[in-house]
């Protein structure tokens, strides 16, 4: 509840009687063949996280990290790596009731463009990577879209234009055309890795100039102020709103 959830469900199982609302909702024969099917023993309990699957993935993974330090079944002084593949290409954004991309809009989708012309575009995979450390992201990269042919029907996916594409990713999408071959990269985070290294729970402790939540550097005084000269120098007009009387 502290993250802002709403709590999760439960079933506990006390000397083999499962008790708890779910339980009790769910039915005696369905709760029978939920324990069964999780090999749960007379003891154990199983808990629900409930909602969207993207929220309630979240809530389940804080609470499997809470459980696991609170009952220090996370083994310390050890780095444990993990590679995550095939990151979907699109996601459905609620608020704007549309296909969106995912995570690289410039990566290039698992069949290319058979897959973006024949499926569905929520499972198209795309050929993406990242590699993790004690639940920390190392490191992120992909394979390039360097067909512009596909980059043009990936993008159109997505919502946008041939001619928004030629307008907003015009360097791009130009390499492409005169032959930029296949490549990939992986770009790593050494903030992070001295984090880890240095036993830090917060990247704030190994930047140099870290900011706060509101985006500011106390050490530089940043974001400030900025003179009429310097604005005249780079060609900035501000409008700024008059301030309001009283």
């Amino acid at each position: 509840r502290s993250e802002g959830f709403a709590g999760l469900g439960y079933i506990n199982i006390k000397d083999g009687v499962p008790a708890g609302p779910i339980a009790k909702n769910h039915g005696e024969e369905a709760t029978a063949k939920l324990i069964a099917a999780l090999g749960l023993g007379p003891d154990d309990g199983v808990f629900f996280a409930a909602g969207k699957e993207a929220d309630a993935a979240k809530l389940a993974g804080k609470a499997r990290t809470k459980i696991g330090e609170d009952l220090g079944l996370i083994e310390e002084n050890a780095f444990k790596f993990c590679w995550i593949v095939d990151f979907p290409m699109f996601e459905y954004d609620e608020e704007a009731k549309q296909v969106i991309f995912s995570h690289n809009p410039f990566s290039m989708p698992q069949g290319e463009l058979e897959a973006l012309e024949t499926k569905n575009p929520l499972e198209i995979l795309a050929w993406q990577y990242d590699i993790v450390c004690n639940g920390i992201e190392l490191s992120s990269g992909a394979i390039r879209n360097h067909k512009p042919e596909i980059m043009y029907k990936a993008f159109e996916i997505a919502g946008y234009s041939q001619e928004q594409v030629d307008t907003n990713f015009s360097g791009m999408i130009n390499a492409f055309k005169f032959g930029a071959p296949p490549h990939g990269g992986s770009a790593p985070g050494v903030d992070r890795i001295v984090m880890l290294l240095a036993d830090e729970p917060n990247l704030r402790e190994v930047v140099l100039f870290p900011m706060n939540q509101k985006a500011e550097d106390l050490m530089m005084n940043a974001p400030a102020s900025v003179s009429e000269r310097q604005l005249k120098e780079l060609s900035i007009k501000l409008d700024l709103p008059k301030p309001k009387a009283g």
